[in-house]
Protein backbone atom coordinates (compact mmCIF):
# COMPACT_ATOMS: atom_id res chain seq x y z
CA UNK A 1 0.00 0.00 0.00
CA UNK A 2 1.54 3.37 -0.54
CA UNK A 3 2.43 5.77 2.20
CA UNK A 4 -0.16 8.24 3.14
CA UNK A 5 0.53 11.37 5.10
CA UNK A 6 -1.81 13.75 6.35
CA UNK A 7 -0.04 17.22 6.81
CA UNK A 8 -1.72 19.71 9.67
CA UNK A 9 -1.94 23.38 9.82
CA UNK A 10 1.09 25.08 11.06
CA UNK A 11 1.64 26.23 14.61
CA UNK A 12 1.96 29.27 16.31
CA UNK A 13 5.91 28.51 16.46
CA UNK A 14 5.52 28.63 12.69
CA UNK A 15 6.61 24.86 12.48
CA UNK A 16 4.11 22.40 10.96
CA UNK A 17 2.20 19.61 13.29
CA UNK A 18 3.45 16.39 12.87
CA UNK A 19 2.49 14.12 9.88
CA UNK A 20 1.12 11.00 10.53
CA UNK A 21 2.01 8.42 7.96
CA UNK A 22 -0.20 5.55 8.10
CA UNK A 23 2.88 3.22 6.65
CA UNK A 24 5.51 4.10 9.78
CA UNK A 25 8.15 5.19 6.69
CA UNK A 26 10.01 7.98 7.27
CA UNK A 27 10.20 11.20 4.66
CA UNK A 28 13.41 13.37 3.82
CA UNK A 29 12.32 16.75 3.61
CA UNK A 30 15.56 18.03 0.83
CA UNK A 31 15.66 21.61 1.06
CA UNK A 32 17.73 24.21 -1.18
CA UNK A 33 17.56 27.88 -2.24
CA UNK A 34 18.21 29.45 -5.79
CA UNK A 35 19.23 32.87 -6.12
CA UNK A 36 19.86 33.38 -9.73
CA UNK A 37 21.38 30.65 -11.08
CA UNK A 38 18.97 28.27 -12.79
CA UNK A 39 21.49 26.04 -14.40
CA UNK A 40 23.35 25.33 -11.41
CA UNK A 41 19.89 24.71 -9.94
CA UNK A 42 18.81 22.47 -12.85
CA UNK A 43 21.87 20.12 -12.67
CA UNK A 44 21.13 19.82 -8.60
CA UNK A 45 17.35 18.64 -9.40
CA UNK A 46 18.26 16.09 -12.12
CA UNK A 47 21.02 15.01 -9.67
CA UNK A 48 18.40 14.46 -6.70
CA UNK A 49 16.12 12.84 -9.35
CA UNK A 50 18.85 10.40 -10.53
CA UNK A 51 19.93 9.37 -7.02
CA UNK A 52 16.88 9.37 -5.08
CA UNK A 53 14.68 7.16 -7.22
CA UNK A 54 14.26 4.61 -4.46
CA UNK A 55 14.02 7.14 -1.68
CA UNK A 56 10.81 8.50 0.00
CA UNK A 57 11.67 11.95 -0.31
CA UNK A 58 10.08 15.10 -1.21
CA UNK A 59 12.14 18.39 -2.39
CA UNK A 60 11.24 21.95 -1.58
CA UNK A 61 12.66 24.48 -3.43
CA UNK A 62 13.05 28.37 -2.65
CA UNK A 63 13.70 30.82 -5.22
CA UNK A 64 14.87 33.26 -3.39
CA UNK A 65 14.54 37.10 -4.51
CA UNK A 66 15.49 35.51 -8.03
CA UNK A 67 15.20 38.27 -10.88
CA UNK A 68 12.70 35.90 -13.21
CA UNK A 69 10.88 32.62 -12.11
CA UNK A 70 12.27 29.51 -13.25
CA UNK A 71 9.43 27.40 -11.73
CA UNK A 72 8.58 26.17 -15.33
CA UNK A 73 11.81 25.05 -15.83
CA UNK A 74 12.68 23.71 -12.31
CA UNK A 75 9.60 21.50 -12.82
CA UNK A 76 10.64 20.04 -16.35
CA UNK A 77 13.68 17.87 -14.26
CA UNK A 78 11.54 17.67 -11.06
CA UNK A 79 7.55 17.54 -11.65
CA UNK A 80 6.93 16.78 -8.09
CA UNK A 81 9.24 19.80 -6.82
CA UNK A 82 7.97 22.09 -3.91
CA UNK A 83 7.85 25.34 -5.38
CA UNK A 84 8.32 28.44 -3.44
CA UNK A 85 9.43 31.79 -4.95
CA UNK A 86 10.34 34.96 -2.38
CA UNK A 87 9.56 38.52 -4.04
CA UNK A 88 13.01 39.47 -1.47
CA UNK A 89 16.25 38.06 -0.93
CA UNK A 90 15.72 36.11 2.89
CA UNK A 91 19.87 35.10 2.49
CA UNK A 92 20.80 31.81 3.16
CA UNK A 93 19.37 31.28 6.54
CA UNK A 94 15.97 33.23 5.92
CA UNK A 95 15.70 31.07 2.59
CA UNK A 96 16.24 27.76 4.22
CA UNK A 97 13.86 28.48 6.90
CA UNK A 98 10.95 29.24 4.31
CA UNK A 99 11.18 26.19 3.32
CA UNK A 100 11.92 24.36 6.47
CA UNK A 101 8.14 25.59 7.29
CA UNK A 102 6.79 23.98 4.58
CA UNK A 103 8.69 21.03 4.77
CA UNK A 104 6.21 17.49 5.91
CA UNK A 105 9.44 15.03 6.20
CA UNK A 106 10.49 13.51 9.78
CA UNK A 107 14.39 14.29 8.51
CA UNK A 108 15.21 17.74 6.71
CA UNK A 109 18.19 17.70 4.26
CA UNK A 110 19.42 21.15 3.75
CA UNK A 111 21.71 21.13 0.22
CA UNK A 112 23.09 23.70 -1.57
CA UNK A 113 21.76 24.30 -5.24
CA UNK A 114 25.52 23.72 -6.11
CA UNK A 115 25.86 20.57 -5.28
CA UNK A 116 25.39 16.84 -7.31
CA UNK A 117 24.25 13.84 -4.20
CA UNK A 118 25.20 10.41 -4.53
CA UNK A 119 22.54 7.62 -4.23
CA UNK A 120 23.41 6.34 -0.96
CA UNK A 121 23.09 9.89 1.05
CA UNK A 122 19.74 10.13 2.43
CA UNK A 123 19.96 6.25 3.41
CA UNK A 124 23.41 6.49 5.26
CA UNK A 125 22.39 9.99 6.54
CA UNK A 126 19.34 9.12 8.25
CA UNK A 127 20.39 5.58 9.15
CA UNK A 128 23.20 7.18 11.47
CA UNK A 129 20.43 9.87 13.14
CA UNK A 130 17.90 6.91 13.44
CA UNK A 131 20.70 4.65 15.54
CA UNK A 132 21.82 7.28 17.99
CA UNK A 133 19.41 9.76 18.96
CA UNK A 134 21.90 12.04 20.53
CA UNK A 135 22.60 13.02 17.16
CA UNK A 136 21.27 16.78 16.37
CA UNK A 137 22.55 17.06 12.86
CA UNK A 138 24.98 15.32 10.25
CA UNK A 139 27.11 15.78 7.30
CA UNK A 140 28.46 13.59 4.82
CA UNK A 141 32.00 14.08 3.10
CA UNK A 142 32.14 16.39 0.69
CA UNK A 143 34.33 16.27 -2.25
CA UNK A 144 35.24 19.32 -4.75
CA UNK A 145 33.15 18.31 -8.07
CA UNK A 146 35.41 19.91 -10.54
CA UNK A 147 38.53 17.52 -8.68
CA UNK A 148 36.54 14.67 -7.29
CA UNK A 149 39.94 13.21 -5.91
CA UNK A 150 40.29 16.40 -3.72
CA UNK A 151 38.60 16.44 0.26
CA UNK A 152 36.65 19.87 1.45
CA UNK A 153 34.86 18.70 4.56
CA UNK A 154 35.35 15.87 6.64
CA UNK A 155 34.55 17.46 9.88
CA UNK A 156 35.60 20.44 11.70
CA UNK A 157 38.03 20.70 14.90
CA UNK A 158 36.31 22.94 18.04
CA UNK A 159 36.33 26.25 17.58
CA UNK A 160 38.93 28.51 19.20
CA UNK A 161 36.62 31.36 20.68
CA UNK A 162 39.28 33.79 21.65
CA UNK A 163 40.30 34.33 17.85
CA UNK A 164 37.01 32.58 16.27
CA UNK A 165 39.14 30.36 14.77
CA UNK A 166 38.56 26.41 13.51
CA UNK A 167 39.90 23.75 11.38
CA UNK A 168 38.97 22.06 8.15
CA UNK A 169 39.51 18.28 9.38
CA UNK A 170 40.84 16.41 5.54
CA UNK A 171 40.64 19.71 3.74
CA UNK A 172 42.34 19.72 0.37
CA UNK A 173 43.85 15.71 1.01
CA UNK A 174 43.57 13.24 -1.68
CA UNK A 175 40.95 11.22 -1.25
CA UNK A 176 42.18 7.50 -0.94
CA UNK A 177 39.25 6.59 1.29
CA UNK A 178 40.66 7.48 4.96
CA UNK A 179 37.15 8.88 5.69
CA UNK A 180 35.29 5.79 4.04
CA UNK A 181 34.49 3.99 7.42
CA UNK A 182 34.35 7.64 9.49
CA UNK A 183 31.24 8.24 11.66
CA UNK A 184 31.87 10.46 14.80
CA UNK A 185 31.04 13.64 16.04
CA UNK A 186 32.54 17.07 14.96
CA UNK A 187 32.78 20.63 16.13
CA UNK A 188 30.28 21.72 12.88
CA UNK A 189 28.37 20.84 10.08
CA UNK A 190 29.00 22.37 6.48
CA UNK A 191 26.65 23.94 5.28
CA UNK A 192 26.72 22.61 1.82
CA UNK A 193 24.79 19.49 3.70
CA UNK A 194 23.28 18.86 6.53
CA UNK A 195 20.54 16.37 8.13
CA UNK A 196 18.25 16.90 11.38
CA UNK A 197 14.85 15.79 12.80
CA UNK A 198 12.48 17.97 12.17
CA UNK A 199 10.96 17.59 15.71
CA UNK A 200 14.58 19.00 17.17
CA UNK A 201 13.61 22.20 15.50
CA UNK A 202 10.27 22.28 17.95
CA UNK A 203 12.72 23.13 20.92
CA UNK A 204 16.31 23.99 18.71
CA UNK A 205 14.41 26.67 16.43
CA UNK A 206 15.14 27.82 13.06
CA UNK A 207 18.43 29.11 12.04
CA UNK A 208 19.00 33.18 13.20
CA UNK A 209 18.15 35.08 9.76
CA UNK A 210 20.20 38.05 11.17
CA UNK A 211 23.59 36.36 9.88
CA UNK A 212 22.05 36.76 6.05
CA UNK A 213 25.13 35.48 5.18
CA UNK A 214 28.27 33.55 6.57
CA UNK A 215 28.07 31.71 10.12
CA UNK A 216 24.42 31.07 10.01
CA UNK A 217 25.14 27.33 10.30
CA UNK A 218 27.91 27.67 12.79
CA UNK A 219 25.73 29.27 15.16
CA UNK A 220 22.91 27.05 14.45
CA UNK A 221 25.45 23.99 15.23
CA UNK A 222 25.87 25.79 18.67
CA UNK A 223 21.95 25.90 19.20
CA UNK A 224 22.16 21.93 18.75
CA UNK A 225 25.03 21.56 21.33
CA UNK A 226 22.88 24.20 24.04
CA UNK A 227 20.47 21.71 23.53
CA UNK A 228 22.55 18.93 24.43
CA UNK A 229 22.60 17.07 20.80
CA UNK A 230 26.02 16.27 19.01
CA UNK A 231 27.50 17.42 15.96
CA UNK A 232 28.56 14.21 13.46
CA UNK A 233 29.98 13.29 10.88
CA UNK A 234 29.78 10.52 8.50
CA UNK A 235 32.18 9.68 5.59
CA UNK A 236 30.14 6.27 4.80
CA UNK A 237 28.77 9.04 2.02
CA UNK A 238 29.27 11.81 0.16
CA UNK A 239 28.50 14.44 -2.09
CA UNK A 240 30.18 16.78 -4.96
CA UNK A 241 30.44 20.75 -4.66
CA UNK A 242 30.79 22.72 -6.85
CA UNK A 243 32.69 25.21 -5.12
CA UNK A 244 35.96 26.31 -6.21
CA UNK A 245 39.41 25.49 -3.81
CA UNK A 246 40.45 28.65 -4.46
CA UNK A 247 39.63 31.57 -2.17
CA UNK A 248 37.21 33.26 -4.24
CA UNK A 249 37.01 36.51 -5.07
CA UNK A 250 36.40 38.92 -2.30
CA UNK A 251 33.39 41.40 -2.48
CA UNK A 252 32.27 43.97 -1.09
CA UNK A 253 29.08 42.09 0.62
CA UNK A 254 31.66 39.33 1.66
CA UNK A 255 34.06 41.29 3.39
CA UNK A 256 31.25 42.79 5.62
CA UNK A 257 29.15 40.10 6.08
CA UNK A 258 32.64 38.06 6.95
CA UNK A 259 33.26 40.36 9.56
CA UNK A 260 29.88 41.44 11.01
CA UNK A 261 29.19 38.13 11.22
CA UNK A 262 32.76 36.76 12.53
CA UNK A 263 32.12 39.21 15.51
CA UNK A 264 28.19 38.30 16.13
CA UNK A 265 28.95 34.81 16.60
CA UNK A 266 31.07 35.07 19.30
CA UNK A 267 28.83 37.86 20.84
CA UNK A 268 25.94 35.49 20.53
CA UNK A 269 28.10 32.13 21.68
CA UNK A 270 30.31 32.94 24.48
CA UNK A 271 30.22 34.89 27.71
CA UNK A 272 30.46 38.73 27.77
CA UNK A 273 34.53 38.44 28.93
CA UNK A 274 35.49 36.17 26.24
CA UNK A 275 33.58 38.04 23.71
CA UNK A 276 35.90 41.04 25.09
CA UNK A 277 38.76 40.06 24.61
CA UNK A 278 38.22 38.69 21.44
CA UNK A 279 37.38 42.35 20.10
CA UNK A 280 39.91 43.70 21.50
CA UNK A 281 41.86 40.90 19.66
CA UNK A 282 40.11 41.53 16.48
CA UNK A 283 39.83 45.32 16.02
CA UNK A 284 43.37 45.23 17.48
CA UNK A 285 45.44 42.84 15.26
CA UNK A 286 43.98 40.50 13.14
CA UNK A 287 41.60 43.41 11.65
CA UNK A 288 44.47 45.59 10.87
CA UNK A 289 46.11 42.90 9.32
CA UNK A 290 43.83 42.28 7.26
CA UNK A 291 43.06 45.86 6.07
CA UNK A 292 47.20 45.47 5.09
CA UNK A 293 46.45 42.60 3.25
CA UNK A 294 43.70 44.58 1.44
CA UNK A 295 45.80 47.29 0.20
CA UNK A 296 48.52 44.97 -1.21
CA UNK A 297 46.16 43.45 -3.40
CA UNK A 298 44.93 47.08 -4.64
CA UNK A 299 41.14 46.74 -2.97
CA UNK A 300 41.63 49.93 -0.65
CA UNK A 301 37.46 49.52 -1.36
CA UNK A 302 36.92 46.92 0.68
CA UNK A 303 38.55 48.37 3.70
CA UNK A 304 35.76 50.96 4.48
CA UNK A 305 33.39 47.64 4.74
CA UNK A 306 35.25 46.01 7.15
CA UNK A 307 34.97 48.98 9.25
CA UNK A 308 31.32 48.91 8.70
CA UNK A 309 31.48 45.40 10.17
CA UNK A 310 33.02 46.14 13.19
CA UNK A 311 30.88 49.53 13.72
CA UNK A 312 27.61 47.62 12.98
CA UNK A 313 28.76 45.29 16.19
CA UNK A 314 29.36 48.11 18.33
CA UNK A 315 26.30 50.07 17.42
CA UNK A 316 24.04 47.24 17.69
CA UNK A 317 22.31 44.68 19.83
CA UNK A 318 23.69 41.27 19.34
CA UNK A 319 19.88 40.25 18.89
CA UNK A 320 19.28 43.10 16.25
CA UNK A 321 17.91 42.25 13.01
CA UNK A 322 18.84 45.25 11.07
CA UNK A 323 21.54 44.18 8.33
CA UNK A 324 23.12 47.21 8.04
CA UNK A 325 23.54 46.53 4.38
CA UNK A 326 21.14 46.90 1.89
CA UNK A 327 20.65 43.80 -0.46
Amino acid sequence: MTAQFRPEKINSNGYLNKITNLDSMKLTSIVTVNYNQPQVTLAFLLSIKQNTGGSFVEVILVDNGCSENHESLFRSAYPELVYIRSEINLGFAGGNNLGIKAAKGDFLLLLNNDTEVTSNLIEELSSELESNQDIGMISPLILYYDHPEIIQYAGFTEMNYLLARNSGIGSMEKNTGQFDDDSRETGFCHGAAMMCRRRDLEIIGFMEEQFFLYYEELDWCEKFKRAGKKIWFTGRTQIFHKESMSVGKESIIKTYFMTRNRMLYIRRNTSWLNAFFFSVYFMLIASPKQMILYLKKGRGDLVKWLFKGILWNLSHSKNSTDLGFKI
